[in-house]
């Protein structure tokens, strides 16, 4: 009874943290460029499988039980996102495998969003944060005071005021895409992992979407949060027959 009881604790945490990474992808279906994050689940295996040295645990009957279920590191879908046609002269959507670059302090920072403007000074910044965007030769984009004409970006990733090139956006990507953190607001970092020059396509007057679907998201937590009430439940069954054990049977010896 005691080794259910810890099993269905393990199972509300899990169902849990499910939930916590389910709502933060729903609440974030309407962010241009967000990649949906997975929770994948894994068996644990009973305390002899995972210490088979020590002898002093095997027990004959919780030998051939699961050992309940455990959290495997969550990873994030780098999957394409659908465009969304906006017509805007500075927005451009990438199709393929890489990232936008932009200037976060004294760090270098990759995003999908690609909602940019131009601020005061005359520097190409994100429409989310006002972050300077970099040049594919890791530089802050500016556009020159005598630049006449309207800006615009175009497929090959060239900012240009009327007819003159200001600069061309720099789209990078990770050697290994596991290594990218998340930050927020549509930010990430490399920790770990080579970054080099990416060939993916550029779409100007486009924004990649979210990846995340609402509807399969919303059904995803209702399954999760019954699985949830269901190993609380299974906690107060635990607790109950614990409890005649040691008040009734006690008592009728």
């Amino acid at each position: 009874m005691i080794y259910g009881l810890y099993q269905s604790a393990g199972g509300l945490q899990l169902n849990q943290y499910r939930l916590e990474v389910l709502a933060n992808n729903l609440a974030n279906a309407s962010t241009p460029g967000f990649k949906h994050d997975l929770t994948l689940v894994r068996e644990r295996p009973p305390e002899t499988r995972e210490r088979p040295g020590d002898p002093g645990l095997r027990h004959r009957t919780l030998d051939g039980l699961t050992g309940g279920s455990l959290v495997a590191p969550t990873v994030t879908s780098f999957e394409q996102g659908p465009l969304e046609r906006t017509g805007g002269p500075l927005d451009a959507a990438l199709v393929g495998d890489g990232f936008f670059t932009v200037q976060d302090g004294d760090q270098v920072r990759y995003t999908r969003d690609g909602r940019f403007a131009v601020n005061a000074e005359g520097r190409l910044v994100t429409a989310a944060g006002g972050l300077p965007v970099l040049s594919d030769e890791g530089l802050p984009i500016t556009v020159p005071a005598e630049a006449s004409g309207p800006l615009r970006l175009d497929a090959d990733g060239s900012l240009r005021a009327g007819s003159v090139r200001v600069a061309r956006l720099g789209v990078v990507d990770a050697a290994d895409r596991s290594r990218l953190v998340k930050l927020g607001g549509g930010l990430l970092k490399a920790e770990g992992t080579d970054i080099r020059p990416a060939e993916a396509a550029i779409r100007p007057g486009f924004i990649e979407s979210s990846t995340v679907d609402p509807a399969r998201a919303m059904v995803a937590m209702i399954e999760v949060s019954r699985a949830y009430q269901m190993n609380a439940t299974m906690i107060g069954l635990a607790d109950a027959t614990l409890a005649r054990a040691v008040n009734d049977i006690a008592r009728l010896r």
